[in-house]
């Protein structure tokens, strides 16, 4: 079965290319806050401005200006896509009544300043000859290979990071890499004592604290910035870009050592376990709390978003279980405490039964029960498919 996905490489970017590239950008801009100021006044009028319109506009705009005739209509119209799918997004989560914080916001105009760079080309816009990513509007760009493509691609992204660096992005077939069946089942948890506490000893994640390790450093960047920082409306001075492009650094570099912590846990998960019942967690509660630093640290939410894409990627049996009262269910006989557990508990025991555990494994035992998956035999358990010892 094939799927699709992005294999993103770093480019090489010429004086010339470069020079194109944002000539590009400035046009592909102009669309969007075009889009935007239609838009709100069709909003206004109580008219609608559907991509017919939008794309109608474009078309009056590429015949009445030349400067926007110089450049490729393919990511013009992909910007114009691109709107049409945030506007879209933005309106129903504004009718389905959702939480301010929840919704998407309308699109906004995008300045020269504050908005980075990003084009797309669809296929007849872009092609690949020598080893080099030719795009419409004679921009060569250098791509470093450090993987070979599995198929040819369908699109790419073009964009800039905050470090200045340029990427593509393509989007590829790929074909499902089944790993061999072991007949192995696992629950999964989540914490922030433990990124991931599982049923399998072995496999349990420990909170490596990237973002803690490169606190120091981070924090003398950021009072530099803050000690430099320009008044409202002037450009900042050298000290004050060197000092943000510092901090951008060691942003990106903790994210990666996340990502790729991450990723390894899960390929490791989804090559020795056939089936993965994992905890459907939302951590956007945490940041609320008292331990929003250390939760944030743990990227959770990354390490989860790995799993199920390595889940998916090498075809194994994935269940999502709805977090609700996990921590107060017994994993053994499935009785339920009256009370929640406070976080400073860290001893599950179970009134019914009898049965004490680490709360966290007690957790990870749930999920397999709850996603109906045989627990009997997982790895850390005792011949008889326990994971608890009876209380005394």
């Amino acid at each position: 079965m094939a799927e699709y996905a992005r294999y993103t490489y770093r480019l090489r970017v010429s004086s010339t290319a470069l020079a194109g590239l944002d000539a590009e950008w400035a046009r592909c801009r102009w669309v969007w806050n075009e889009c935007v100021a239609r838009s709100k006044k069709a909003y206004a009028a109580g008219e609608k401005c559907g991509p017919a319109r939008l794309d109608k506009m474009l078309t009056e705009a590429r015949a009445a200006m030349g400067w926007l005739r110089e450049g490729s209509s393919v990511p013009q119209q992909q910007v114009i896509r691109d709107f049409g799918v945030s506007r879209a997004k933005a309106l129903k989560d504004s009718k389905a009544k959702l939480p301010v914080r929840q919704r998407a916001g309308m699109p906004k105009v995008k300045g020269k300043r504050d908005s980075l760079p990003t084009l797309n080309y669809t296929r007849r816009g872009f092609r690949i000859k020598d080893g080099r990513l030719h795009l419409a509007g004679n921009i060569v760009l250098t791509v470093v290979w450090s993987r070979d493509l599995p198929s040819g691609p369908t699109s790419v992204r073009v964009y800039q990071d905050s470090l200045g660096h340029w990427y593509a992005s393509f989007v590829v077939a790929v074909i499902t890499e089944v790993f061999p069946a072991t007949g192995g089942v696992i629950g999964i948890d989540w914490g922030v004592k433990e990124t991931a506490t599982t049923t399998s000893d072995v496999h349990d994640l420990p909170h490596i604290q990237h973002g803690r390790a490169a606190a120091r450093k981070l924090a003398l960047y950021q009072r530099r910035m803050a000690r430099r920082r320009p008044k409202r409306g002037q450009p900042g001075s050298k000290g004050y870009r060197e000092a943000k492009r510092h901090t951008a650094k060691l942003h990106k570099k903790v994210a990666r050592q996340r990502q790729d912590t991450g990723r390894k846990w899960a390929k490791s998960v989804a090559r020795d376990f056939d089936r993965v019942a994992v905890e459907d967690f939302r951590p956007k509660f945490l940041a609320k709390s008292g331990m929003a630093r250390k939760a944030a640290d743990a990227a959770i939410g990354a390490t989860k978003q790995a799993l199920i894409e390595m889940c998916r990627k090498h075809g194994r049996e994935l269940h999502l279980v709805h977090p609700a009262h996990t921590t107060m269910d017994c994993g053994g006989c499935g009785a339920r405490a009256k009370h929640r557990l406070p976080l400073s508990e860290r001893t599950y025991t179970c009134t019914a039964c009898g049965a004490v555990s680490p709360r966290d494994k007690n957790s990870a035992r749930v999920m397999l029960t709850r996603a109906g998956l045989n627990p009997a035999g997982v790895d850390g358990g005792s011949p008889d498919g326990t994971l608890f010892r009876q209380a005394a």
